[in-house]
């Protein structure tokens, strides 16, 4: 995040909440959505976290800087489900063996909009909050073993530093008058690859060292605190999933996908 962006993110009632509790936020409305496959459900907990955000610190550049991957899983898996999924109702177009009716056309806009009403809260979750703050309460609020969150820590720190790397590569190839295309694109993905590797076992080999895996209790710098307000951005994100389940309920869209 940019200064502007923390700052943005800090005066907010959701962005300055405990990394904790957005995380239970997430993990709740996912757990409903992955339930059931339905329009309703799913329409109606993405419309609340939209209406949410700006309670949440997330600028739209932000927003839109930030999910493009779940927008790059959310339509090919709709298109796929539009022309593939399984026919039911009236037929709406026939291309040869290809069919979408009533049904696959349902089913392609439930899948679009659950992934992205389950994406969206890991978004703004990652988006407005600091690694070391996130670390801080994986330990001290939801007591995870200091291995996994270390080694969590380690990886999102990572993640950023693969982004630079990225765009390294892509100015050097340009530099260097290189081709452009879809073999292009996998070289340099491969080249990315081995820069991960190189990185993780050196990261790696360091915390080694550093005694990060030594099973001693650990101490943490910084207290996270888990206060009333924090309690009321999960009850929100509990009020989100009830209402879209509700929803689907009353509509009669919702089906356990369990049963």
């Amino acid at each position: 995040m940019t200064g502007l962006d923390q700052r943005e993110a800090s005066t907010a009632p959701i962005g300055r909440a405990n990394p904790a509790a957005k995380l239970l936020v997430a993990s709740i409305i996912s757990v409903a959505l992955i339930l059931t496959v339905d329009p309703v459900t799913a329409g109606v907990a993405l419309a609340l976290e939209l209406a949410a955000l700006p309670w949440c610190g997330l600028p739209l550049r932000k927003l839109f800087r930030t999910s493009w991957i779940i927008l790059l899983g959310a339509i090919p898996a709709g298109i796929f489900t539009l022309l593939f999924g399984v026919d039911s109702g009236s037929t709406l177009l026939g291309l040869g063996p290809v069919t979408i009716t009533e049904g696959s056309l349902e089913s392609a806009v439930a899948i679009t909009l659950r992934i992205l009403a389950i994406g969206l809260p890991g978004v703004v979750l990652l988006a407005t909050t600091d690694p070391t703050d996130l670390a801080d309460a994986l330990s001290q609020n939801l007591r995870l073993p200091h291995r996994f969150v270390l080694s969590a820590l380690a990886a999102l720190r990572l993640v950023g530093l693969l982004a630079q790397e990225w765009q390294t590569l892509s100015m050097a190839r340009r530099a260097r008058g290189l081709e452009q295309g879809v073999r292009a694109f996998g070289g340099q993905v491969f080249a990315l690859l081995v820069i991960a590797i190189r990185r993780g076992t050196v990261l790696a080999t360091t915390m080694e060292a550093r005694g990060f895996g030594v099973d001693a209790p650990r101490t943490w710098a910084r207290r996270a605190h888990f206060g009333r307000g924090d309690w009321l951005v999960v009850l929100g994100g509990v009020g989100v999933a009830a209402v879209a389940t509700t929803a689907g309920v009353l509509a009669g869209t919702w089906n356990l996908l369990l049963t």
